[in-house]
């Protein structure tokens, strides 16, 4: 990400609301965001302002109107955002950032059942066998 990786709730939300529908205009991310933030539309307007200045989204003019769609996808915000925290935090070790969720016991049973398959999986996939 540009200048700096770090969101706050009512970017990444914007970006929920844009990745969910590719593009949209300040008017449409206003009303998906209404019963969820109450925000003014100036509120959202400023802040989708400020994300396009940051190259977070990017713009183009149809219709009398900006459409905005995300400059980064779900994946890569998420990404960067864990790199963030697990260095912060956690010294940039993602064992102790598992650790700490076990521990912490954040990871549900369930959670933790599907995080043991992915590991067995990835293990079966680096066996040369």
């Amino acid at each position: 990400m540009t200048d700096s990786p770090h969101l706050t709730g009512l970017q990444l939300a914007i970006l929920r609301v844009l990745w969910d529908r590719g593009e949209a205009g300040v008017p449409e991310v206003y009303r998906a965001l209404w019963e969820e933030r109450a925000l003014a539309q100036s509120t959202v307007a400023t802040m989708i302002g400020r994300m396009e200045k940051r190259g977070i989204l990017t713009r183009r003019w149809e219709d009398r109107q900006y459409l905005y769609r995300p400059a980064y996808t779900e994946d890569e915000v998420r990404r960067s955002m864990v790199a963030d925290l697990t260095s912060l935090l956690f010294g940039g070790s993602s064992a102790a950032l598992v650790s700490h969720l076990v521990e912490s016991r954040e990871i549900a049973p369930g959670d933790l059942d599907a995080v043991r398959a992915l590991l067995d999986s990835m293990e079966a996939d680096d066996d040369p066998r």
